[in-house]
């Protein structure tokens, strides 16, 4: 086998880590190398890893792999052990030294590190670890670290990669567990959920208060995971009913949803075409809902039900709850303003302020959202009441007018 310089290795190990999704984080430990020691930073509010903190700028890291060798044969990955795909691994020097290269030439903010499986789980979940406890205690790195964690690894090793890492993340893989065991056979859905279940004791522990003396930081910034969306026939409704799971059980700071990408030479249980992107959009949009919004999954969609591709998910409950509206601003409650279209978390704490010390306008609210069309069939102002344009049997088509081409002219 020919031997591979290190610019080659990070082209191959960089692009096969593409496929995962659950890389953004926020809530780490603020840690800082302002006192002159150290090497790195995190601040508790951003997001790392090509995401936007809230002022608009953009966060990345190095996101790679360890090594996309791996002796499992996923059906719907591209590294399983019968992919025909060129091999690179990295040592764990070779990624520490990239990862400080890169962080003292403003490149990167912090490390999303992955791996195939090498030789067993154990060998390769101790080798993330001693790049993690390498970066930590040796270079005396105090960025973002998120290490992938394989659920199959002794409890252990979960236990240390957690203590050196800001999140861990463990990927369910498939919304359904009999779709795991026959695409994915060598992994085990009960075994994902008992690592999953073990890191939240520990990140629970941690935060636990009273305690006289505090344990380490375990995964300060939580847990996340993944699922792939469209390799198997689960409708949008079971996969949202298992984020909802996911969250009450082990309190995941996300679940990530990856719309499923056809592979060469791959098995004929998976579909020839990727699922349209739209879809990963929508699915995004009910599961920020559930989180931030006080809706329940049930609000959202049945079980059995897919979300519909060409209006967002509150403004389609919204249509389908005319009853629940028009709301008056200057009155309403914050959990009910939550549920009108078109208003978010930002706006509406926004008009709360501003109607303690005057009566909210239809202009106050066009200030204070990005558009007041959508708005005026369910909203009621000072100034404004929609009359019978909430009930009209036209309101999907004035609210979702269609698509115009673009002009540079």
């Amino acid at each position: 086998m020919a031997t591979l310089d290190l610019k080659r290795k990070l082209a191959i190990l960089s692009d096969a880590a593409k496929y995962d999704a659950s890389c953004a984080s926020s809530g780490g430990t603020k840690r800082d190398s302002l006192g002159g020691k150290g090497v790195g930073s995190v601040d508790g509010g951003m997001g790392i890893c090509h995401a936007y903190a809230p002022d608009g700028r953009c966060i990345s890291l190095l996101k790679i792999l360890l090594t996309n060798f791996c002796v499992y044969d996923c059906a719907y990955c591209v590294n399983r052990v019968s992919s025909n795909t060129q091999r690179a691994r990295f040592s764990v020097d070779e990624v520490c030294d990239l990862t400080i290269g890169f962080y003292k030439r403003n490149y990167i903010e912090g490390l999303f590190l992955s791996s195939g499986i090498i030789r067993s789980a154990d060998y390769t979940m101790e080798e993330m670890v001693r790049v993690a406890r390498t970066l930590r205690e040796v270079h005396d790195f105090r960025g973002y670290i998120h290490l992938k964690v394989i659920p199959e690894a002794a409890p252990r090793l979960v236990n240390q990669a957690a203590l050196y890492a800001d999140r861990v993340s463990i990927n369910v893989e498939l919304p359904r567990d009999a779709s795991l065991a026959a695409l994915a056979p060598e992994k085990d859905a009960g075994g994902i959920r008992k690592a999953m279940g073990a890191v939240r004791l520990g990140v629970d522990a941690g935060q636990e208060k009273g305690r006289k003396a505090r344990p380490p930081k375990y995964a300060p910034a939580g847990q996340s995971t993944q699922m792939i969306v469209g390799a198997d026939d689960a409708p949008d409704g079971e996969i949202l009913k298992r984020s909802e799971r996911l969250y009450g059980a082990y309190k995941l700071k996300r679940v990530y949803y990856s719309a499923f990408s056809p592979i060469p030479d791959s098995t004929a249980r998976l579909p020839l075409a990727r699922p349209p992107l739209v879809r990963e959009h929508r699915l995004y949009q009910a599961d920020w809902l559930m989180r931030f919004y006080g809706f329940d999954r049930a609000e959202i969609i049945g079980e059995t039900e897919d979300l519909e591709l060409a209006i967002d998910p509150k403004l389609a409950w919204a249509l389908r709850n005319r009853g629940d509206f028009p709301l008056d601003l200057n009155t309403a409650e914050r959990e009910r303003m939550l549920r009108v279209p078109g208003l978010g978390v930002r706006s509406v704490d926004k008009m709360i302020e501003v109607r303690r010390f005057k009566a909210l306008r239809l202009e106050d609210v066009k200030r204070l959202t990005r558009g007041i069309e959508k708005l005026k069939p369910f909203i009621v102002t000072a100034d404004w009441t929609p009359g019978a344009l909430t009930d009209a049997a036209d309101l999907r088509e004035r609210v979702t007018p269609p698509p115009q081409q673009q002009s540079l002219f």
